[in-house]
């Protein structure tokens, strides 16, 4: 079963008065790009994370935003009000000396100082915070590829719906080359009658003829194509991570559609091929999103 690189999974734990959220998101992308957007005194684990999430994720553009809310009411930073009171004094004595008059807000004026506040995050957190952190991380992991599971499935009817129509197209192709070469061998003797007293050699325009009606044969074509659309449902079948060589594939199947387009000389049989050109350029549009 495929699976789709677009995917979107969550998690929250609770551990030591905090509560974690970790949101995970992916898009298609042709390597794994992942990001990670976590709090400062979380860094420390930043490989880690990337060593769940990365062998999980193999491919597309990621990212991953956790977050750490204190149930406890108190705040990780406080103000620094030492500092505050030494920036006062300082502000206090140049307006004397100076001769202005103080300011009007005094905390606006503080507050935009420098070291006025101080941030009491631990460099490292506590061991079970962190495990409570990263099983956090596995379970929003978790969630995504089973939403990545859900759309592969998606994809897979999707491609199959095409490959059936691109199928019953080509079924459609034999009942239209008898008449082909009959087209195409009284198109060409009307046209050698319409020129005025020119003679030619009957067998030797039959060879020619021949020759000519060979190039335009589509058999291989038809048999390439029936076989690379057996091996695009074969892919889907195998094991997931088989989104490029389902690239490879559609790239091949349309190969084949060109060129019996391009030797096809007949109206009905052009419209086929038109058709079959409408159904894989969707197919290659989707497969994109295949991990």
């Amino acid at each position: 079963m495929i699976l789709s690189m677009t995917g979107f999974g969550s998690a929250t734990a609770e551990c030591l008065n905090k509560r974690f959220t970790v949101e995970v998101k992916s898009l298609n992308s042709k390597q794994l790009d992942l990001t990670l957007r976590m709090p400062q005194g979380y860094r420390h684990v930043e490989t880690e994370v990337r060593n769940i999430v990365g062998p999980r994720l193999e491919r597309g553009k990621a990212e991953l935003s956790a977050f750490v809310e204190n149930l406890s009411g108190e705040t990780a930073s406080r103000l620094n009000i030492e500092a505050m009171e030494a920036y006062k004094r300082q502000i206090t004595e140049a307006s004397q000396r100076l001769g202005i008059p103080e300011p009007a807000d005094w905390y606006g004026v503080l507050m935009r100082l420098p070291d006025t506040i101080k941030s009491e995050t631990p460099a490292e957190v506590a061991e079970p915070e962190k495990e409570a952190f990263l099983q956090c991380v596995r379970e929003a992991v978790d969630g995504l590829m089973e939403h990545r599971a859900a759309e592969g499935r998606r994809l897979d009817e999707f491609f199959r719906v095409r490959i059936a129509r691109i199928t019953e197209l080509l079924a459609e192709v034999p009942r239209f080359e008898t008449e082909r070469i009959t087209k195409i061998r009284t198109r060409i003797t009307e046209q050698l009658k319409s020129l005025p007293k020119v003679e030619y050699d009957k067998g030797r325009l039959e060879q020619e003829m021949i020759f000519y009606i060979e190039k335009l044969d589509i058999n291989e074509e038809k048999q390439r194509l029936a076989q690379h659309l057996r091996y695009f449902l074969e892919t889907l079948d195998s094991a997931p991570g088989q989104g490029k060589k389902l690239g490879f594939i559609a790239q091949e199947m349309g190969r084949e559609i060109n060129t019996l387009g391009s030797k096809s000389n007949q109206a009905d049989m052009q419209i086929l091929v038109v058709k079959m050109k409408d159904e894989l350029e969707q197919i290659k549009e989707q497969v994109l999103n295949v991990m």
